[in-house]
């Protein structure tokens, strides 16, 4: 059951980023670039994604546990160091440089085109790396 809702849940959530635009490149690129030829659509998307989440978020914390679940698995680490930092810097310089973020790149795979197939593959091999790094 949880792995029919988990798909469910990512069909909807893929189809609202290709109606949206974030799986195009040239859109969220145009996002960034508030100093240029800013194109600013994305921010109804990212501010009513905001909006679900802040209301969502807040009911289902009132619950004791998930629907699907026995706990609730939230961070707790709230701390800021080193480590955070440069991946949030790297996170939003390849975000910015590529066009491509890891959800709608992933979504993006299924058009088949070469710029995604090595965007989900190099983060593939950033993410193993980073494992093999952590390690030490």
């Amino acid at each position: 059951m949880r792995a029919l809702v988990a798909f469910v849940v990512g069909l909807i959530f893929a189809i609202g980023l290709g109606v949206s635009g974030m799986t195009q490149t040239h859109v969220v690129k145009g996002f960034l670039d508030i100093f240029g030829n800013w194109n600013y659509n994305l921010m109804g998307v990212m501010g009513g994604a905001i909006m679900v989440h802040a209301i969502a978020f807040r009911l289902m914390m009132k619950r004791s546990s998930p629907v699907l679940d026995t706990k609730f698995f939230v961070p707790t680490r709230k701390d800021i160091d080193g480590r955070l930092l440069l991946g949030a810097i790297l996170f939003g310089l390849g975000w910015g440089w590529a066009g491509i973020c890891p959800g709608p790149g992933i979504v993006s795979l299924v058009s088949g085109q070469m710029e995604f197939v090595l965007f989900v593959g190099s983060m593939l091999v950033g993410m193993k790396l980073f494992q093999l790094i952590d390690k030490k």
